[in-house]
């Protein structure tokens, strides 16, 4: 909303040594037509530091504004955030190193996750193979790709961003060859599960490309990597 009333101007500040790096402020006040005797509104961007930092730092620029309520105080805040800003960023460091520890239990590593596809067919089998893994590899994915009877499946683990670009190369390059032996994409892909990794689950080591002759010895790899539920949701339903 365009703010008709008061005055607003961004202040740009450069704090030095903090953890040996400047720190650039961009700061936003919004001064209210009966300011100072009402506060300003701060907004804190910076791009050196995070969402909640900036909000620590604008939660602490508000609690001096109170105290200088009735009095001009734009300046007064600005010196102060300059001399304290290392402290405001010190604390939410501490507060949020604590929380971190706190969910370690639940996530072994922030940020890996786990993707199942289900692929139709594979014409050019060796091919497709062969990209898949140049794929796993480059992305630095471990998994499996899996074949048993007509199912084909492929498992994979890694960063979340690194999936997310498997994804995109998957379902935009030519991997395989259509009836009539002319290079395709995939268009028969179907993402079945795409969930973080939680810490009953086993990290895959390497990605290989198996075959299984039965349904059990397929089960088994999975329970084997603690994903029994992941199993016993997703692949039974393939086979009908």
């Amino acid at each position: 909303l365009p703010e008709t009333h008061g005055i607003t101007f961004r202040i740009q500040i450069n704090v030095k040594e903090l953890l040996d790096t400047d720190v650039l402020l961009k700061l936003l006040f919004h001064l209210p037509v009966n300011y100072p005797s009402t506060l300003p509104d701060i907004s804190v961007n910076s791009d050196q530091l995070t969402r909640a930092q900036c909000m620590d730092v604008k939660n602490k620029l508000l609690e001096q504004a109170k105290k200088h309520l009735s009095e001009p105080m734009v300046h007064d805040l600005i010196l102060w955030i300059q001399q304290h800003l290392k402290y405001v960023i010190k604390q939410s460091a501490t507060v949020c190193s604590e929380k971190t520890t706190l969910s370690k239990g639940t996530s072994t590593e922030d940020g890996i996750w786990m993707l199942l596809l289900h692929l139709d067919h594979m014409r050019a089998k060796a091919k497709y193979v062969k990209t898949v893994e140049k794929w796993a590899s480059d992305l630095r994915l471990t998994g499996r790709l899996m074949f048993m009877g007509k199912i084909i499946l492929i498992l994979l683990q890694g960063d979340r961003s690194n999936i997310k670009e498997y994804l995109i190369l998957q379902k935009t390059s030519k991997v395989d060859v259509d009836s009539s032996g002319k290079k395709c994409k995939e268009k028969m892909i179907s993402v079945l599960c795409e969930t973080e990794v939680q810490s009953q689950h086993k990290r895959f080591q390497t990605f290989e490309v198996k075959e299984y002759s039965t349904l059990d010895e397929l089960q088994k790899e999975f329970e084997t990597a603690g994903l029994t539920a992941l199993f016993s949701e997703f692949v039974p339903p393939l086979l009908k």
